[in-house]
Formats: structure tokens, sequence, C-alpha cells
């Protein structure tokens, strides 16, 4: 293989971190590891040829420092930067100065990640291309008389949602004008604290909407899509448990869905893999596009279970400057696969954060059972970053398989020394609602309202000898 690149460093931590330093190797390319303070004993950093320090705990001087990323870079003499997800995966600008530095960046442009990385400009490319989108303006809307004149040819409920959000933040739901009139100001200045961009855009609010992505391959020239995933269970908007493909689509749908999200693809000349994310509405059988993601997603795992398509190893084939290897008649949709997010979290307190030592650890095993994770015996895990543990996937050859073969692997399970998320998921597995996946965007924070969680255990010691 000739490559434009032998070296790759991952400027990212945790699972994500893990998952491309094993892809990389299996292409044969050496792996340099980024680390704060709070990370230096971190599994990404035992397992890569080279560990460059960047900085103290807090993320903004280290991971999100492009300074310091950009210099480990040099310093190790990478030739290409892979962000992973969060933190500067879906900054244009810092793309911009890997390239400036005259590395590759495992991703797309920064001209695509620039238009579909800002929801409003994603929205307006999805309508020049064709693609549904969920009626609302056509673009952002800076005050709140305007606002309430695009509302009337909407309609009540509207969601108000900042045009650079993301992560299910800076939004606002008004059910009338007096509420949208509150709620625009109050959306504005969270979107600018959160964002340093103020600027929103209006939506209809879906009642009861499921969230439905496209995983999407492009080399630039050429675009593929991996099927779709369901992400409906959700907490304050963010993802809980996903499977692929949805149990609530149609074939007939299925092929309508995938096909927008080949041309909005096509239409930003899309490189590497990326997500497009849709609601769909039960009631009416209608799907609208929301929005990109121009990275690697979280939920990535069971999209390649269902299709046996290594996501990130495409990637970094496509960044070495190869043309795309898959034809989208070679992609096939086999069984169902389910993930849950195993989160540092006691459910049974409000999800509060469980950082600390991980004393045990049992991993489950057995045919299609996956644990994408960071975690070993004797691990810390801090208390700075987002709280994800690793993810569990199983796959089956159909959905009530994949869900026997999830209860079976959580049994399995064992995190010991700190709370995690395993008993949420222990419960919805045994959910009437969601073995047959009638569920929506809403049904996670009902559901937990209606059924609180007993108070785990406090977590066991260090094991000793």
């Amino acid at each position: 293989m000739t490559a434009a690149f032998d070296k790759l460093l991952i400027a990212n931590r945790g699972e994500i971190a893990v998952r491309i330093i094993r892809a990389a190797k299996e292409l044969g390319l050496k792996t340099v590891a980024v680390y704060s303070d709070a990370d230096a004993q971190s599994l990404a950093v035992r397992m890569a040829d080279e560990a460059v320090r960047i900085g103290p705990a807090h993320a903004t001087k280290s991971y999100l420092s492009v300074d310091a990323i950009l210099q480990a870079a040099a310093d190790s003499g990478a030739g290409a930067v892979h962000p992973g997800y969060g933190f500067l995966s879906e900054n244009a600008a810092f793309a911009e100065r890997v390239e400036a530095a005259g590395l590759v960046f495992v991703g797309p442009t920064p001209h695509a990640i620039r238009t579909m990385g800002d929801k409003a400009a994603a929205r307006a490319a999805a309508m020049k291309a064709g693609v549904p989108t969920v009626p609302g303006s056509a673009g952002v809307v800076t005050d709140p008389d305007i606002a309430v004149e695009v509302a009337k040819d909407i309609g009540y409920p509207i969601m108000i949602k900042a045009s650079a959000g993301g992560g299910g933040r800076g939004i606002r739901v008004a059910h009338d004008e007096a509420e949208l009139r509150q709620q625009f100001a109050t959306a504005t200045a969270e979107a600018q604290a959160a964002f340093g961009n103020g600027e929103v855009y209006l939506e209809r609010f879906i009642r009861q909407a499921r969230h439905i992505e496209v995983q999407i391959l492009g080399d630039g020239q050429r675009v593929v899509h991996c099927f779709e995933r369901e992400c409906s269970l959700q907490r304050r908007r963010q993802k809980v448990w996903e499977e692929a493909p949805s149990a609530a689509i149609s074939e007939a749908t299925r092929a309508a869905l995938c096909e927008s999200a080949l041309r909005l693809a096509n239409a930003v000349a899309y490189r590497g893999a990326g997500t497009l994310e849709y609601l769909y509405d039960d009631d009416t059988r209608e799907f609208f596009f929301i929005e990109m993601n121009t990275r690697i997603q979280v939920e990535h795992p069971i999209t390649e279970m269902i299709t046996g398509v290594d996501l990130v190893k495409e990637m970094l084939r496509i960044a070495l400057g190869q043309p795309l290897r898959l034809k989208q008649e070679d992609i096939r949709l086999t069984g169902a696969a389910i993930e849950v997010r195993v989160n540092a979290e006691n459910a049974a307190k409000n999800f509060m954060p469980s950082p600390g030592l991980v004393s045990q650890l049992v991993v489950p095993g057995g045919p299609g059972v996956r644990f994408d994770t960071m975690l070993f015996p004797g691990y810390t895990v801090p208390a700075y970053y987002d709280s994800l543990l690793g993810k569990l996937i199983v796959h089956d050859t159909d959905r009530a398989g994949a869900l026997a073969r999830m209860r079976r692997a959580l049994d399995e399970l064992q995190v010991e020394g700190i709370h995690t998320t395993i008993p949420l998921h222990r419960a919805l597995c045994e959910d009437a609602d969601v073995a047959k996946a009638a569920f929506h965007t809403g049904f996670l924070e009902t559901w937990l309202a209606a059924n609180p969680l007993a108070d785990a255990p406090a977590p066991l010691p260090k094991v000793t000898a």
C-alpha cells in the first residue's frame, strides 16, 4: 500500500481513541496518542506506538487546544490527524489548521464541515438538493417579531434551535406567541454562551418523533450509504440506546431515506464518514432531514455489525488517498444490532456522575457480542470529561434475537468500583414497549419518571490479593 502518511495522531481520548488505534494498526500505520494529565495512564496511551502530553486535565487546555495538538503532531512526525468525535471533530477552523500544517485531516473538507456543521446552512443545502426538511424558517431568525411571523406559517408548537448547536443543547420549545417571545431571548442567550454564536432558527415541533439517521461514506467523488440507525431512546436529547436497522420503517421508506442522504452528501462532494440525521413522524410516515454530523458517530459499531463494513478503516483508506472501495450493491443489511451506552453515572440518583477507580471488569463474550471501551481493572475514571465508559454492542439474525443477546450480555458485564448505567439498560430490556420498538424521542424521560430505578449498592472496594 502506497500511503500518503504512515503515522497517525489521534486527537481524542477514551474509547474512540482506542477504536482508532486498533483500526490504524490493522492498516499498518504507526499511532500517536495525545493525553492530558488526567489521561496519562489511559488505555489509548498504553496501546499507541507513541504518546505525547498536550496539557492539564481541563479540555480547554488540552484536547481543545489546537496549538498543543499541532505541536504534538510536529514533534512526533505524524502525517495525519484523526479527530474522533466530540472536541474538535467538527471544527472547520481546526481542519484548516491541520491542512495548513501540511497534515492530512481524516474527515471531510473544511468547506463541508462548515456547510453541513451549521444547522441553518445544512438545512438550506438540503432544501436545494430536494431533501425533505422539517417545516421551518428559511435561515436564521434574528428578531422575535420576525419569529412570530414565521411561526404563523409553521404553526405551534415550534422549536427554537441554535444554529451552531449540537448534543441536544440550545433547543427550546414554544407553544404559543407569548412563550415564543420569552423563549426566543432565552435561546439566543443560551446559544451565545454555549457556542459563541447566538443565531437561531425555527422548526415545527413533532410531538412523537423518532430519531433516525443514515450512515454514509464518500471519497469526494462518490458516496455510498450503509443503511440507517434508530436513536430514539434519549435522555435530555442525549442518545442512550441505538439500533440498526430501525424497526419502524418500511423497505420503501428505507430506500427513500437512504437515497435522500446520498443526494445531499453528493451535493457537497462529501469525503469521509458522516451521518445525516432525520426525524420520522410515526403518524404521517414522513421523514425530515434535521442536521449532519461530519464525523464518526458514537453509535457507528451497530452499522458495522449489520453491514460488515469497518467504518474507521474506510475513513483511513480514504484519507490515504485511496478511492472508495465499496459499491452500493455490495453493502447489504444483515440481521439486527443494538448498542447501549455504558456511562459512569448513577441512574437511580438523577444520573449523578460516578468517576473513580475501576476495581474489577468482566467483559461479556460469545457470538455477536462486542464491547468498545477504554476500561481496564485499576483504571481511574477521571471527572473532567464525558461520562461514557464504553458501548456494549450485540448482533443477531433479527431484533428479538438481538434483544435477548443484549439481555444476556448485560448480565455478564461487570464494572465494579463505580456506578454505571448498566442497571438502566437491564430494566429497558425487560420493558414491553421497548420489546415492541414502540418508542419515540420523548419516551425514555417519561419512562424514567414512571419507573424509578432502585438505588444500586455501593461500589465494591478495590480488590486486593
